[in-house]
């Protein structure tokens, strides 16, 4: 290998080196969720949302006035259905949207 060869593969591979470690995260900021109330006089908790088959998994049944959380325009609605964060035992679940009212109301 000529002498050029030996000083154009190092400075190669500091820049790519460099812009590995440059690349920003594949994890996105998760945006936390509004504080919000159950406002229906009960609202089911569904573990997931299948396009083809609607709301799966029954998680339990929420009641008027649990505090929950969903900020509008961040987390998904299908058909409905919003992505929903029950904050008493902190999990994720979809819950009718007109179930959800009293934003910031807690």
């Amino acid at each position: 290998m000529s002498m050029t060869m030996h000083r154009i593969i190092p400075a190669c591979l500091l820049t790519a080196g460099s812009l590995i470690l440059a690349a920003p995260s594949a994890q996105a900021d998760p945006t936390t969720p509004d504080h919000a109330v159950i406002v229906c006089d009960s609202a089911s908790l569904y573990a997931n949302y299948d396009s083809a088959k609607g709301p799966v998994n029954l998680k339990r049944t929420l009641e008027r006035g649990d505090k929950v959380g969903h900020t509008r325009g961040a987390h998904p609605v299908y058909n409905g259905w919003a992505a929903t964060f029950d904050f008493g035992p902190n999990d994720w679940g979809y819950v009718r949207a007109e179930c959800l009212g009293g934003y910031g109301s807690w």
